[in-house]
Formats: structure tokens, sequence, C-alpha cells
């Protein structure tokens, strides 16, 4: 209900904001951008078309540009930051986490990410460079950089101390980490101990030794689902000989779990998941003529198919009326398989060891669903068409398409995945094109056996 809620005043904000801007009240536009926080802020900006997300941007204050953009998605962020000169993208550098900051550089030429590490002053850099060093899309290009440590040979009263005397505490902070003299991860402290325990006793005597640290080359996809298995609040980083260099907070986690539902169901229509949706006619044209290029040629092989069955349909005209039908349900049955093996191979619960067991499981389920339907389909087809040998034939067409269509939903995605190509993305053009391609043959093949001559 509240979620319906949130949307709703969305909806509401922004007509207001449309009218606003057309009505060219601008005063009226900053007082709506100015009670926002710079997440809505962002949204908004992403819901407007460019002429008018070039004018709500211009009212907002200076002071806004980085916050805002750090919510932003890479689309609108890319082009705001093109615009802007050096000095100022190292004054929002600066502004900003070290996570949201490389977030930021990264929408950047490389020249330019250069240009504004130089401009920067040198304890920043160093902290940039540090998360830049690894791929955006793993726990290193995740973490932030702001921790607190302590040593295990100390007393809870000392750390208590010391948190007193460093005056701030970063925010999500749910855990002290422990480390060596050498900064090696050894351990948790929870801030709740602090509170609780008795401060005599030592920090090595309570912390937490079963957390590991992720290593900061660990995809961020497995990043998030840790979080997930684990309720982790925030997680430290470590490089591959075990010293800490940053931690992962839940918000982070947040952003990559959204990313990957919005590029999951963006892939499967062959979209990029940062398509602006007001982006201009020709860009989007050009991005999504590939797939549709794809799917012509899938499309064409399907036509091919037909053709060689040309002369049966011509005979028996009842097999153009009925073979949508074995096609279509094929593709149902497919699709649900595929979209049950992404899932679980996304979570983790899916991959080589338990493929064996889940291909047998889909090819039951095909089995005993086609069955079901084959005899409703061809009562159905003898009654319409008064021919015992059509419902035979359509019958069994779609056993065959729909058992075929629940083995290649389970081996497609995981086939896909072996030859690094994402299932996301390909799946369904693939899974479509074997349907479609084995419905008609076993159908039009059946036909020009049993109904012909």
């Amino acid at each position: 209900m509240d979620n319906c809620h949130d949307i709703a005043a969305s909806q509401e904000l922004l007509e207001q904001l449309d009218d606003a801007l057309e009505q060219r009240a601008y005063r009226k536009v900053r007082e709506l951008l100015a009670v926002l926080h710079p997440a809505e802020i962002a949204q908004l900006l992403e819901s407007l078309p460019p002429k008018e997300r070039e004018i709500a941007w211009e009212q907002l204050d200076e002071e806004q540009h980085t916050d805002v953009l750090s919510y932003a998605d890479d689309e609108v962020r890319s082009v705001r930051l093109a615009q802007m000169e050096p000095e100022e993208l190292v004054a929002a550098a600066e502004d900003l986490e070290p996570d949201d900051a490389v977030d930021l550089l990264q929408d950047l030429p490389e020249p330019r990410v250069d240009e504004v590490l130089r401009a920067m002053g040198q304890q920043q850099r160093a902290r940039i460079e540090a998360v830049l060093a690894y791929p955006e899309d793993t726990a290193g290009g995740l973490m932030n950089l702001d921790v607190l440590t302590v040593r295990k040979d100390v007393d809870l009263e000392t750390v208590i101390r010391y948190l007193r005397v460093h005056g701030e505490i970063p925010a999500r902070t749910d855990r002290l980490f422990v480390v060596d003299r050498d900064d090696h991860y050894e351990g948790t402290l929870r801030l709740a101990n602090l509170i609780t325990l008795d401060p005599e006793r030592g920090v090595e005597e309570v912390m937490e030794t079963n957390r590991r640290g992720i290593p900061a080359t660990l995809p961020e996809r497995e990043v998030a689902l840790l979080f997930e298995q684990r309720d982790l609040i925030s997680a430290p980083v470590v490089d591959e000989e075990g010293r800490l260099l940053g931690r992962i907070t839940v918000d982070d986690v947040m952003d990559v779990i959204r990313e990957e539902g919005e590029r999951s169901v963006m892939s499967m229509a062959g979209l990029d998941e940062e398509d602006d949706i007001f982006a201009p006619v020709l860009v989007t044209s050009r991005r999504r003529m590939l797939w549709l290029g794809v799917n012509l040629g899938t499309a064409l092989l399907a036509s091919w198919v037909i053709g060689l069955f040309e002369a049966t349909i011509q005979e028996v005209v009842a097999l153009a009326i009925l073979m949508p039908i074995v096609a279509s349900m094929g593709g149902i049955a497919g699709t649900q398989t595929l979209t049950i093996v992404i899932r679980g191979m996304a979570l983790g619960s899916v991959g080589q060891s338990n493929a064996g067991w889940l291909l047998y499981r889909e090819l039951m389920v095909g089995l005993i669903n086609s069955l079901f339907w084959a005899i409703v389909i061809a009562v159905i087809a003898t009654l319409w068409f008064e021919s015992t040998k059509l419902g035979i034939v359509v019958g069994a067409a779609l056993i065959i398409n729909q058992i075929v269509a629940a083995v290649a939903g389970a081996i497609i995605p995981l086939a896909l995945q072996r030859l690094s190509i994402d299932p996301a993305l390909a799946g369904g053009v693939v899974l479509t094109t074997v349907t479609d391609v084995i419905g008609f043959m076993a159908f039009l093949g059946l036909g020009a056996l049993f109904l012909v001559g």
C-alpha cells in the first residue's frame, strides 16, 4: 500500500512539475525541487523529456548538482558530466564518498578522468584511485574506504575512548573491523557489544571471526547474493593477501539488486538497462536494430521450415489454421522453464552440478502437461474439422514440441552461460527459434505423413 502511495505521489509531483515547466513558472519549479531528496530529483529528471530535463536542471542550486548526479542513471549523468568544466568535476568528486565519486568518473572519457584526478588533492586522489583499480562490477568497485578498525589486543573501554576521540562514525556502520598490525582482516566487533558488555573485556574475547572478508574481485552479483543470504548491513572487502581494503554497505547492494533486476527485464527484450526512456529517436532506433535483425533471421528460419511443406498446407488447409497453436503452446512451456532456470542461476541455486536433476524434472513436467493439453486440442480439432486423424496429428505434434520446449528451456541458459553469453539476453531468442522450428516441423511433418495422399 505504501509503495502504491509513493508511486501516486511521484506521479502527482511529476504532473505539477510538467505544468510548471509548461507555464514557465520557474520559481514554482525551484520550490518543488528544493524540498526533494537528491534521489527523488534524479528520478524526476529521468522522467522528463530532454528539453524539460534541461530546464529543470538549470533550476537546481549548484550545491545540489553533485548529490543528484550520484543518484542519476548513467544516461542522464553522462550528458551532464560532459557539459561540466574540469574544476566543477573536481569539486563534485571531492564532495562525494570515493565509491560515488568513482561512479561519476567512470562515465567520463579516460583523458578527462586523468585530468580530474591530477587536479585533486593527493589524499582524495589516492582514495579514488584505490577504487578505480577494480572493475566497477566487482566488490572492489563497490567498496567505500571509510572504515573504522581496531586491534584485538585492546579492551572494549579503549575502543570506546577511541570512538569518542574520532568523533564521527561513518554512515551505516554496524561493526568495527578487527585487523592486525599489517592491516590483515581478522574479524568484526559489533557496536552493540560496546554498549552491552563489560568494558574491561578484551576485543579478542568478544569479536566475531566467522564473517569472512569479501574478495575485491568478487562479481557484484555474488556480493548481492551474500548480503541477501547472510542479512548483512556491511561487510569487509579484502585483497588477495587478506588485507582490509574497505567495506560494502547495504545501500550499495540495493543499487546492485535494482540494476540487476532492470538488466534482466530489459535484456530479455534485447534492450540496454540504461536505455533512456526519452533518448533521441535515432539513438533508440540504433540500439534496438540489432535484436530486431536477429529476430528477423530466426523468423525467416521458421518461415523456411513452413515453406518446405507448402504443398501439404495447400492440400490440408486446416494445418495452417492449427499451426500457430502448436508453436505458441511450446513457446509458453519453454518460457516458463527458461524463466525459472535463469532466476535460479541468478540466485546461485542452479548450476552444472544439479543440471541433470533439473532436466529430468522439466522433462516430466513437460510430459504431463503436454499429454493433458494434447488430449484437449485433439478433441477440439476433431470436432472442429470432423477429422480424427487431424486431431491425433495436432495432439502428437503438441506433445513433441512441449517436451522439446521444456528440455530446451532448461538446457539453453546453462549452455549460454558456459559460452559466456548472458542467458537473459539471448535465451528468449534461441528458445523461440527452437520451439517455432520444432513445432512447425513436427506438425507439418506428421501432417504430410498421415493426412496427405
